[in-house]
């Protein structure tokens, strides 16, 4: 099933690594269009979509490809992280997951399941308790904040030596990429920075863009790779259990917790701005 709503149609995405994308034609999926992409020799890159006119616009941004099938009012979200030459850029691999990619990045704001599904890495019994945040609709951004969040972890990041408290800093740039920023154990002034960047395929199924900006200078890239697919592949067990498959939107079709504070404000803000795709409004 194809997108029909501009909150979905009108935004970059993500579709693949640019340097795995393969020389000559290959084939690709975005919000139900299928995507052909040709890379000729000289390293150009086109990418076309069925029932669309014309080349898509691309944008080179993050180590990925991206595209979209509608018409974006800016361009891709600023990230001064990412230009910072002292951080590692770390891809992580895509993920295909059965499930709302606005699933994916609701689980990816929440911190509750932390000890339950990330036993011993992101928490632990008895330390299950997750204190009291703040989240936010950011109107002058147009994106959605949950700060001062903390949480005690057994190994924060692969650098960890010993449990530490974590704080926390979730952004939601547009519906389909988050990212958080989170203590560092190398630097007492500075976060790492952990994205996801979700490619939704169809309104049940995407790919999932992990990529971190750290200051590690001791972890090998396969460890750091490795690290974060583990937590994401725990994470997916759960994702494709979740009942029902899209996001419901509908008041009181689930029951929240103070610990969903971010979870409240990510739907609100999709409903404010019209998001269909991947959602029980689908149907509607």
């Amino acid at each position: 099933m194809k997108a029909t709503d501009r909150a979905s149609l009108d935004q970059w995405y993500p579709i693949d690594t640019e340097t795995l994308i393969p020389f000559g034609r290959s084939t690709n999926r975005l919000l139900g269009y299928e995507l052909k992409v040709v890379r000729l020799p000289d390293g150009e890159i086109t990418v076309t979509a069925e029932g669309i006119d014309g080349p898509l616009p691309i944008r080179r941004r993050f180590g990925f490809l991206w595209t979209t099938v509608g018409q974006p009012a800016g361009e891709i979200f600023p990230l001064p992280e990412a230009d910072e030459t002292d951080r590692r850029h770390v891809n992580c691999g895509a993920v295909t997951v059965k499930a709302s990619g606005l699933r994916i990045v609701e689980n990816f704001l929440d911190m509750a399941h932390f000890p339950f599904v990330h036993t011993d890495i992101l928490g632990a019994e008895p330390n299950t308790e997750v204190m009291h945040y703040n989240a936010e609709i950011r109107r002058d951004v147009d994106e959605v904040w949950a700060t001062n969040c903390q949480f005690f972890q057994p190994q924060a990041a692969l650098s960890a030596k010993d449990g530490i408290m974590t704080d926390y800093i979730y952004r939601v740039m547009t519906p389909f990429t988050t990212l958080l920023y989170k203590t560092c154990p190398n630097s007492a002034n500075r976060w790492d920075v952990i994205c996801l960047f979700v490619q939704p395929l169809d309104p049940d199924r995407c790919r999932a863009h992990p990529v971190m900006y750290l200051l590690d200078d001791e972890s090998t890239t396969t460890e750091l790779v490795h690290f974060q697919q583990l937590i994401f592949l725990q994470d997916r067990i759960i994702l494709e259990n979740q009942r029902p498959v899209l996001l419901p939107m509908e008041p009181r079709k689930e029951i929240p917790t103070r610990a969903d504070a971010s979870s409240i404000a990510y739907r609100r803000w999709l409903k404010e701005k019209g998001v269909t795709y991947g959602t029980s409004m689908m149907a509607a």
